[in-house]
C-alpha cells in the first residue's frame, strides 16, 4: 500500500506506534514465511502467524464450497483480514480487507466519496451498481469497473488487499 500512498502508511505507522523499521521487518518476516519450504501453508500457516480467526463462517463461492476464515485488524476496527480457504484447509483462494460483521459501511454516493483507504471491494460493488470485476493487476490487487450515479460514467477502483487506494475514470 505504501507503493500508492506512503503518507497514509506513515500515519497507520504513528497510529500503531510503529517505525519504518517495524514495518521492514514485520515483511521480512512474512515474505520468509511465505517462501520456506517448512512452514506449514493454506489455514495452517495463517493460524499460526495470526493466531486463531474471531469468525469462521462456512461460504459458497458460485458453485464452489469454502471456509472463511477472518483476523480483526487494530488499524481497521471495522474491517477484517479474511481468507478464503478450500475444503481441507490446503489451498488458499483469497486473502483480502472485508468490512466486519455488524460494521456499517461508509457513505458512498458520488465517485468523490471513494477516498484512499475509506472502503472495500464489498463496500464499492454494493454502493455503484452494476460492477464487474476486472483481472488483477498483480497478486494483492484487484479492480472494480463501476457507474458513476447520476453521470453514468464508468471508473474503475483499484484496490490492494481488498482495500481502495485510488480511482481512475478512463
Amino acid at each position: 500500500m505504501a507503493d500508492h500512498h506512503p503518507d497514509l502508511v506513515d500515519d497507520a505507522l504513528r497510529a500503531l506506534a510503529a517505525s519504518h523499521a517495524d514495518l521492514r521487518e514485520a515483511h521480512r518476516g512474512w515474505q520468509a514465511r511465505l517462501r520456506s519450504r517448512t512452514y506449514p501453508g493454506g489455514e495452517r500457516g495463517y493460524r499460526l502467524a495470526l493466531g486463531p480467526p474471531v469468525a469462521e463462517v462456512e461460504r459458497e463461492v458460485g458453485d464452489l464450497s469454502c471456509r472463511a476464515l477472518q483476523w480483526p485488524m487494530p488499524l481497521w476496527p471495522d474491517l477484517r483480514f479474511e481468507v478464503l480457504v478450500a475444503p481441507g484447509g490446503t489451498a488458499v483462494w483469497n486473502e483480502w480487507l472485508v468490512r466486519a460483521p455488524g460494521a456499517p459501511p461508509p457513505r458512498l454516493e458520488r465517485v468523490e466519496d471513494l477516498t484512499p483507504w475509506s472502503c472495500v471491494v464489498d463496500d464499492v460493488a454494493r454502493a455503484f451498481p452494476p460492477a464487474a470485476p476486472l483481472p488483477a493487476d498483480a497478486p494483492s490487487r484487484a479492480r472494480l469497473a463501476v457507474t458513476a450515479p447520476g453521470t453514468g460514467q464508468r471508473v474503475v477502483a483499484h484496490f490492494t488487499w481488498g482495500l481502495l487506494q485510488f480511482v481512475v475514470m478512463p
